[in-house]
Formats: C-alpha cells, sequence, structure tokens
C-alpha cells in the first residue's frame, strides 16, 4: 500500500487504467481479476465504487462486464481517488492528530501541506489518457 492511497484506490487506478487500453472491449470482474492478480470479490467491490461513481459503466448479461463510461481524456486521476478513498486525506493530518492546524501544526504539517498540494494538484491535472500514455512509453522501454 502506498502512503497517500488505500488499497482500493490502488486497485480502482490499475483498473481503469487496465479498461482504457481496450476501451473497444467489455471486461467482467474475472479479466480483470486475472490481469491485476487480485481477488474477485475484490475487484467486484472497487468496480462496483467506480461504476457507481460514473467512470466506469456496466452491461448486465452472458456478454456483461465493465467499459469505461468516458474517454479516457475526460477522466482526471483525482476523480478516481475521490470516488474510492474521497478527499480527506487531502485535508487531514497526515499523522491523524485532530488539532493540527496552520495555527497548531503537528511536526510534518508544513512539509506534509506542500506535498499534498503537489499531489492534489497532479492528480486533478492529470487524465486516465496522459497515464495511460506514460505506461505504454515505459512499457516499451522495458
Amino acid at each position: 500500500m502506498t502512503v497517500i492511497f488505500s488499497k482500493a484506490c490502488e486497485l480502482g487506478l490499475q483498473a481503469v487504467l487496465f479498461l482504457s487500453t481496450k476501451e473497444d472491449r467489455v471486461f467482467n470482474a474475472t479479466e480483470v481479476s486475472k490481469e491485476l492478480k487480485v481477488p474477485k470479490e475484490f475487484v467486484s467491490k472497487v468496480l462496483q465504487i467506480l461504476t457507481s461513481s460514473g467512470i466506469i459503466g456496466s452491461k448486465k448479461g452472458k456478454n456483461g462486464g465493465f467499459y469505461l463510461a468516458k474517454k479516457p481524456a475526460e477522466i482526471k486521476l483525482i476523480e478516481i481517488v475521490e470516488a474510492i478513498d474521497g478527499l480527506d486525506l487531502f485535508k487531514t493530518c497526515v499523522l491523524g492528530f485532530p488539532g493540527c492546524s496552520h495555527e497548531t501544526p503537528c511536526p510534518v504539517h508544513d512539509k506534509w501541506g506542500k506535498l499534498r498540494e503537489e499531489a492534489y494538484k497532479m492528480l486533478s491535472e492529470e487524465t486516465l489518457e496522459e497515464l495511460k500514455e506514460k505506461t505504454k512509453n515505459k512499457l516499451k522501454l522495458i
């Protein structure tokens, strides 16, 4: 797990990235689970959250599954994070101190605040399309 995101959020980002690689296809939870090497039950739960938030769509039936509800260029990464983890992580103390604020900062308040602002800015500006292209380019280098 990362410092910032929950395991579910990490999976959500990976699942949406996976769906974006083959926009013309519908994938069921089993296929996503196998691709990401994560238990199907966990994948199903995260995919339902993403469906409820309108980031992905679902199709019922024999040939049903999940697909992107919008074009990758229209999905900001912050939307995925917000759907799964919410935005409190960008507002609350990283150490969990309830009284932490600019007036009464915890030991890491100022440094964490800068990192938090940069992370929020990046996630708000970066689209799924940009992440997909960067991922493709990285895989070509390996």
